[in-house]
């Protein structure tokens, strides 16, 4: 029996989004395994500057993908991105917020906690 996912406080994986559905099993939370090779485990509350920044890297988040079941984002949704594009776009100052209750632990394989707070939302 597998342990339940923890988020990058060590506590159980919360929620990020079931409206739309996100997760890269669609289930509402940044859950991975073996076959999310993108690692799509931050939490985040997408901004039009991300939007951008991710277009302009050949991956267009707000374009609707009708035959997957992707609506296509808009500022302001939130959605679990590849902690890589996450980190790429904290180096050029376009990281959207996070939510660090529902951004998977093994965003710190690639992203370290203190920078993860500074974009985070439900730290109190």
């Amino acid at each position: 029996m597998s342990s339940p996912a923890r988020n990058v406080l060590g506590e159980p994986l919360g929620l990020c989004c079931s409206d739309p559905l996100t997760g890269f099993y669609r289930t509402g939370r940044c859950e991975t395994g073996p076959a999310d090779r993108g690692a799509h485990v931050v939490c985040a509350q997408v901004t039009a500057a991300f939007l951008e920044f991710t277009r302009a890297r050949g991956n267009d988040l707000s374009a609707a993908v009708p035959q997957a079941g992707f609506p296509g984002l808009r500022p302001g949704d939130r959605w679990c991105l590849c902690a890589a594009r996450w980190a790429e776009a904290a180096a050029e100052g376009v990281a959207p917020p996070v939510i660090l209750g529902a951004t998977h632990e093994r965003a710190l394989e690639i992203i370290d906690l203190a920078t993860l707070k500074k974009h985070a939302l439900d730290l109190v």
